[in-house]
């Protein structure tokens, strides 16, 4: 296929596509889960869908496997229609949430299913090999005489990796498949599964509303409300130049200060707060001075202080939670309202602590804020 996609990170070269929606429009009745959706995936991309529930993730996830077909509009996978074409004739495979493997089947059993449904039917000896290949590439040599319920939950999860995998799919479509693991686990699958996907070479698709695996995960992310995308982009351009406070609301945390548009240059803007404060940053998409506007600052670029400083706001702590790697602080501005403030333990060392009740000084740099449209 000659189309190509620029995934928008400087490390990562043009692909060409291996999926494509095009105006792809799917209807319930009077709802609308997904509105037109136009875009491509790279082959060998690792892409998510990060939005909140309804947004129309899951909706394009299905459509994409067959699951679901468009009310209007059209989806391509490695250059041929697939609109019509129903899910088990498509060169994808789907991992869900729940793995839904086969209880009275042995690991191995479960693994070679798909395999075993071709017609006409691979030689057994065949069969066995990849599925013992399948179970080395996901760490579990040796576990396919076992039973499903003998294996641990991060176990489940990679066997019913494995029996995605043993098809040799185009792409690999991924149901919030980490949601039901403990975090601790979940962080050492997020690890295997981009590991697995750097081996395989294989497209795969991800839904998820858990920002943090998105950011840590994807290669590029798009963003999705009310059916649509918002954004698309590589994690750290959603992180840094978010368009829109809805896109800086959920890919992170960040604080919000509303305000109008006092200044424009070609460097940056400034905003003038209800109280009359005037606060500078950068500036995202089109802007008119006069123009409702907010400031979005991220929690880890904002300094707490015990001593006041040129500048530097006062501030009341408000609550204190200690997070090992750094301290998370709420606290409390006359004007400007709660705001959550990130310390690194090196920081907080070389500055001291504070306590529910103490007074301390906000300040973060002129750069480090963002003024974006109001939604």
């Amino acid at each position: 296929m000659q189309s190509q996609i620029d995934h928008g990170a400087g490390d990562q070269a043009d692909r060409p596509l291996i999926a494509e929606f095009r105006a792809a429009t799917k209807r319930y009745g009077d709802v609308l889960a997904a509105d037109a959706l136009t875009f491509g995936i790279g082959a060998g991309e690792f892409l998510s869908f990060l939005g909140p529930s309804g947004c129309g993730k899951t909706t394009a996830l299905r459509m994409l496997a067959g699951f679901e077909t468009p009310t209007s509009g059209e989806v391509y996978l490695d250059g041929d229609r697939v609109t019509d074409v129903p899910a088990y004739r498509r060169p994808v495979n789907m991992v869900f949430q729940h793995y839904a493997l086969f209880p009275h089947m042995t690991v191995a059993d479960n693994i070679a299913y798909g395999l075993m449904q071709r017609r006409p039917k691979p030689d057994r000896a065949d069969v066995a090999r990849k599925v013992d290949r399948a179970l080395e590439m996901v760490r579990l040599a040796g576990f396919g005489p076992r039973r499903i319920w003998e294996m641990s939950g991060g176990q489940q999860q990679r066997v019913a990796l494995a029996r995605a995998i043993v098809n040799e799919p185009k792409v690999l479509l991924l149901d919030e498949p980490l949601a039901a693991l403990d975090r601790k686990l979940r962080r050492e699958m997020q690890i295997e599964l981009q590991t697995l996907q750097r081996q395989l070479g294989i497209t795969f698709v991800l839904v998820t509303h858990d920002q943090e695996e998105a950011l840590s995960m994807s290669d590029r992310i798009c963003i999705m409300q009310g059916g649509r995308i918002v954004q698309s982009g590589s994690p750290s351009e959603l992180y840094d130049r978010p368009i829109s406070r809805y896109v800086a609301d959920f890919v992170g945390k960040s604080n919000f200060i509303d305000g109008i548009v006092s200044a424009l240059s070609a460097t940056g803007g400034q905003i003038e707060t209800p109280f009359g404060q005037h606060f500078q940053g950068r500036v995202s998409g089109a802007l008119a001075q006069g123009a409702k506007a907010t400031l979005s600052i991220r929690p880890e670029q904002i300094g707490l202080a015990h001593a006041a400083r040129a500048g530097a706001e006062p501030v009341t702590v408000i609550n204190r939670i200690f997070l090992g790697e750094h301290t998370e602080y709420l606290v409390r501005h006359a004007a400007l309202g709660d705001l959550l403030v990130l310390v690194a333990r090196q920081a907080e060392a070389q500055e001291g602590s504070f306590a529910p009740g103490d007074t301390g000084h906000v300040s973060w740099a002129a750069d480090s804020g963002l003024i974006l449209a109001q939604d």
